[in-house]
C-alpha cells in the first residue's frame, strides 16, 4: 500500500489534535501544558462550544467576546482587591522597617554605653581594691571591737557580781547573772567557741556560788516550814509567832531562785532517759531543791542492802511516792503555787513535785523491770502495781494525762514481749481450768430469770471476764502499736476458745437436745454477742481506725481497698472475721439441733401416722359432727412439739429460741405439707379436720411466742384454704388455673374478662403457693360432682 502524501499527513495530524484526547499520564498533561499541546480545560471548552462540526467556527467571535467581557471583569476585581491590600501591607512593612531602625540605634547606643562601663570600672577597680580592704580591716576591727567588749561586759559583770556578794546585794548579784546567761544565750550563734567557753565557766562559777547560797537559805527556811511532809500534815493550834517573817523570807527565796532559772537551765546537763520517756522541759529551780531530802529518803530505803529495796515489793516505794504526793499537795498549792503566780512563773507547783517524784519511781522501776523477766508471779505483780499507781496517779492526784507517767517502762521492747508472753500463758491456763471445771457449763445466774436472760454457761462468761481485764489492763497504755498488739492476742484467744467450744461439741453431738449442747450453743451466741458491742465501743473504734492507720497487717490482715476503707469509715469492725467464724458455728449447731428436733418429730409421725391415707377420704362432714375435736392420731406429733419448745425454752436463750422455734415452724410446715397434705387424698370432712387440727392446735403451740403463728406456717395455711373450698368456688378457681395453663401452651387472644390465676389466688389469701400447686391441691379433693 502507497504511504500518504504530506498535505494528507498533514491534514489528519490536524483532525486528530482537535479529537484526539489529551494524554494526562504525563505530568505536562496534568498541569495542560504540554509540548505544543492544548490545555484539557481548552480542548473541553472547545469541544463544549464548538465541536467537532466546522460549520459551528462561526461561534468563535462570541465565544471570545464572552471570554473578553469576563477577564475584563476579573481584572478590576483583581485591581479593586489590589488597591486596598498593598496599602496595609505597606503600612506595616513602613513600621517593620522604623521599628528596625530604633532598634539598631539602641544597640548602638547600648555598644557604646557597654564599651564606656567597661572602661570605668576598669579604671575604678584599684579604687574598689582599696577601699575592699580597708572595709575589711574596719569589719576586723569591728569584731576585734565586740569581742573585746563582750569580755568587758563579761568581766564588768563578774565584778558587779563579787561586789554584790560582797555587800550581801543578793538581789543584784542574781540579776547579773540573768544578764550573763542572755549574753550565753546570744553568743550561741557565733563562731567564738573560746569565748564561749570562758563565758560558760565564768557563768557556772558565779551561778554555783549564788544557787548553794540561796538553796542554803531556802533549805533552812523549808526546815522551819516543816519539809518535808513525811507524814500527813496536821493543822496546828496555833501559827508560829515569826510566820509572816517566815512567808516573806520563802517569797523572797522562791522568786531569787526563779531568777536563776535561765542559767540553771543552761549549766544542768540534759539527763539521758533510761525509760524511753519523751524529752519534757527542767523542774523548777524552787521544787528541785524541795526534791532533795525526798530523794535522799528514797534512796536511803529503796536502794542497797536495805529490807525495805525488795524486788518482790514494788508497792512499797509506788505507795510511798503517793503518800508524799498526797501530804505535800496542800503546801505546794497554798504557800509555792502564790508565789510562782505573782513572778508571773508559768508553773503547777503540784504538777512539778509530782513530775520530779516520779522521775524516782521511774528510775526505780526501769532498774528493777528487767531483773524481774524470769520470773512470771514476780513479773506480773510489778505489772499490776504499775498500772495501779498510773490509775491513783491520774484520778486521786489528777496528774495531766500530756505527762508521761510510769507506763512508758512497760512499753519497753522485752518488758512489753514479756507482758504478752505472760498474759497469754496465764489466760491459756485459765480456759483450761475453768472448761474442767464441774459447774463450767451451767450458769451462775440460773435460779434469777432476770440476770440470766443470755443463759450463757460460766465458762463463756468466766471467759469474756478474762479478755474484759486485759483490755482494762492494757488500755491506759500511752502507745496505739502496743495496745494492737494485746487485742491480737485477745483475737488469738477468742478463737482459741471457738475452737475449744467446736471439739466440746463434736463431743456431745450424738445428743444435740442435752443440755450441755445448748449450753455449748449460749456460749457460742454469748461470746458473739459480747464482741459485737465491743465492735461498736469508742476505744475499740479508736483501735480500729489506729490499725488502719498504723497499717498493722498482722492484725487486719491482707485487706483490699475496699476492705481498708469500710474499716476506716468504721463500717466493719476488727472482731468481723471472729464474729463470722462464731456465727457459722452458732447457725451449725442450731440446724443440728432442729435437725434432731424434726427427726423426733417424724418419728412419732412413722408410728402414728397421722391419720392414714383411708381416714382422711371416710371422715364425716363437719355439720355431721357434733364438735370437732383433735385427731387421735395427731396427739403423739402436738405433745411431741410442745414438750421440744419447752425444752428449748427453757435451755436456749431468748435470741436463739427465737431463731429455734421460727426456723421450727418452717420445717414442720414443709413437713407437713409434703408428707401429709401431698401424700393423702381429702374429702369435705378431711379436709374440714385437718384445718382443724392446724389452726386450733398446732398453731396455737406456736402463738405463746408470737401473736400471728399462722404467718410461719404458709404452706399448710394457704393448702387448708384450698381444700376447704366450697364445691362451686373449687370449681371456678380450678377453670381459671386450667384456662390459664392452656393460654400459656397455645398463646392467643385472652379474654379480658378472664381473672388472672394470681389475682384470683390473692383474692382467697393463697400468697405463697404457685397456680400449679394449687391445681394439684384442688386435684386432691375428692368431693368432685360425680365422684
Amino acid at each position: 500500500m502507497a504511504a500518504p502524501s504530506a498535505e494528507q499527513q498533514n491534514g489528519q495530524s490536524d483532525e486528530s489534535d482537535l479529537q484526539s484526547p489529551i494524554s494526562t499520564n504525563d505530568e505536562d498533561s496534568e498541569t495542560g501544558l504540554g509540548d505544543g499541546a492544548l490545555p484539557v480545560y481548552l480542548v473541553d471548552l472547545i469541544e463544549k462550544e464548538i465541536g467537532v462540526d466546522l460549520k459551528s467556527l462561526k461561534k468563535v467571535s462570541a465565544l471570545l467576546e464572552k471570554l473578553t467581557a469576563e477577564n475584563k471583569l476579573l481584572e478590576e476585581q483583581v485591581l479593586t482587591v489590589s488597591s486596598s491590600v498593598p496599602l496595609r501591607v505597606s503600612a506595616a512593612l513602613s513600621a517593620a522597617e522604623e521599628s528596625r531602625v530604633s532598634l539598631e540605634g539602641l544597640l548602638q547606643r547600648e555598644r557604646v554605653l557597654s564599651n564606656t562601663l567597661i572602661q570605668h570600672l576598669q579604671g575604678a577597680q584599684p579604687w574598689a581594691d582599696s577601699l575592699g580592704r580597708t572595709l575589711e580591716q574596719l569589719d576586723n576591727t569591728e569584731k576585734h571591737m565586740k569581742y573585746l567588749q563582750c569580755l568587758s561586759r563579761i568581766e564588768e559583770l563578774s565584778d558587779s557580781i563579787q561586789q554584790c556578794l560582797i555587800t550581801n546585794s543578793i538581789w543584784e548579784a542574781v540579776v547579773a547573772v540573768g544578764s550573763m546567761a542572755s549574753l550565753d544565750v546570744g553568743l550561741k550563734q557565733s563562731g567564738c567557741s573560746h569565748l564561749q567557753a570562758f563565758l560558760r565557766e565564768t557563768l557556772c562559777f558565779w551561778h554555783k556560788i549564788i544557787k548553794d547560797r540561796l538553796a542554803g537559805d531556802f533549805e533552812e527556811l523549808l526546815i522551819q516550814l516543816h519539809w518535808p511532809f513525811i507524814s500527813p500534815p496536821t493543822q496546828s493550834l496555833s501559827p508560829p509567832a515569826n510566820a509572816q517573817e517566815l512567808h516573806s523570807q520563802l517569797e523572797l527565796l522562791v522568786a531569787q531562785l526563779l531568777s536563776l532559772q535561765t542559767s540553771d537551765d543552761l549549766i544542768s546537763e540534759t539527763s539521758v532517759s533510761r525509760v524511753g520517756l519523751p524529752p519534757t522541759t527542767p523542774l523548777s529551780l524552787p521544787v528541785q531543791i524541795m526534791l532533795l531530802p525526798l530523794s535522799k529518803r528514797f534512796r536511803y530505803h529503796f536502794t542497797g542492802n536495805r529490807q525495805t529495796n525488795s524486788l518482790n515489793k514494788p508497792e512499797w516505794f509506788l505507795t510511798q511516792v503517793l503518800m508524799w504526793m498526797g501530804n505535800s499537795s496542800n503546801f505546794m498549792e497554798e504557800k509555792i503555787q502564790p508565789i510562782l503566780d505573782r513572778n508571773g512563773a508559768n508553773v503547777n507547783a503540784k504538777v512539778e513535785l509530782c513530775r520530779g517524784l516520779l522521775t524516782l519511781a521511774q528510775e526505780k522501776l526501769a532498774l528493777d523491770a528487767p531483773r524481774l523477766l524470769y520470773d512470771d508471779s514476780l513479773f506480773c505483780h510489778l505489772v499490776d502495781e504499775i498500772l495501779q499507781f498510773e490509775r491513783e496517779l491520774r484520778t486521786t492526784h489528777s496528774y495531766p494525762s500530756t505527762l508521761p507517767g510510769v507506763l512508758h517502762v512497760l512499753l519497753e521492747e522485752v518488758v512489753l514481749q514479756k507482758w504478752l508472753t505472760v498474759e497469754r500463758k496465764m489466760a491459756i491456763e485459765k480456759v483450761d481450768a475453768m472448761l474442767s471445771a464441774e459447774g463450767a457449763w451451767s450458769s451462775q445466774y440460773k435460779d434469777i430469770s432476770d440476770m440470766d436472760e443470755l443463759k450463757a454457761p460460766d465458762c463463756a462468761e468466766t471467759f469474756m471476764t478474762l479478755l474484759l481485764v486485759i483490755t482494762d489492763r492494757y488500755r491506759a497504755l500511752p502507745c496505739p502499736r502496743a495496745q494492737l498488739r494485746f487485742l491480737a492476742l485477745q483475737r488469738e484467744l477468742v478463737d482459741d476458745f471457738r475452737i475449744r467450744l467446736t471439739q466440746v461439741m463434736k463431743e456431745e453431738s450424738r445428743n444435740p437436745l442435752g443440755s450441755r449442747y445448748c449450753a455449748i450453743l449460749n456460749a457460742a451466741n454469748y461470746i458473739s454477742t459480747v464482741l459485737g458491742d465491743w465492735g461498736d465501743n469508742v476505744f475499740f473504734l479508736q483501735l480500729q481506725q489506729s490499725a488502719v492507720a498504723l497499717g498493722e497487717e498482722e492484725l487486719l490482715g491482707p485487706l483490699g481497698v475496699t476492705e481498708s476503707g469500710r474499716l476506716a469509715s468504721l463500717e466493719g469492725s476488727l472482731f468481723e472475721g471472729l464474729l463470722g467464724l462464731l456465727e457459722r458455728l452458732r447457725g451449725d449447731m442450731l440446724g443440728r439441733l432442729l435437725e434432731a428436733v424434726m427427726r423426733d418429730v417424724q418419728k412419732k409421725n412413722d408410728t402414728n401416722v397421722y391419720p392414714s391415707p383411708p381416714r382422711w377420704l371416710s371422715l364425716p362432714s363437719q355439720c355431721d359432727q357434733a364438735t370437732m375435736s383433735l385427731s387421735s392420731l395427731a396427739c403423739p406429733l402436738m405433745l411431741c412439739l410442745r414438750d421440744h419448745l419447752l425444752q428449748l425454752q427453757q435451755m436456749l436463750c431468748l435470741p436463739l429460741f427465737q431463731m429455734g422455734w421460727q426456723d421450727l415452724a418452717e420445717r414442720l410446715d414443709l413437713f407437713l405439707y409434703q408428707n401429709v397434705i401431698l401424700y393423702n387424698h381429702f374429702n369435705e370432712g378431711g379436709a374440714a379436720q385437718l384445718q382443724f387440727d392446724m389452726t386450733r392446735n398446732l398453731f396455737p403451740l406456736f402463738g405463746h411466742y408470737c401473736k400471728r403463728p399462722e404467718n410461719f406456717f404458709k404452706h399448710v395455711k394457704e393448702a387448708c384454704v384450698i381444700l376447704c373450698l366450697n364445691v362451686g368456688s373449687a370449681l371456678l378457681l380450678r377453670d381459671v388455673l386450667r384456662q390459664a395453663e392452656e393460654d400459656e401452651e397455645e398463646p392467643g387472644t385472652p379474654d379480658g374478662k378472664q381473672p388472672s390465676p394470681t389475682s384470683a389466688l390473692n383474692e382467697l389469701g393463697v400468697y405463697r403457693l404457685a397456680p400449679c400447686d394449687v391445681l394439684i391441691l384442688l386435684n386432691l379433693r375428692a368431693s368432685w360432682p360425680g365422684k
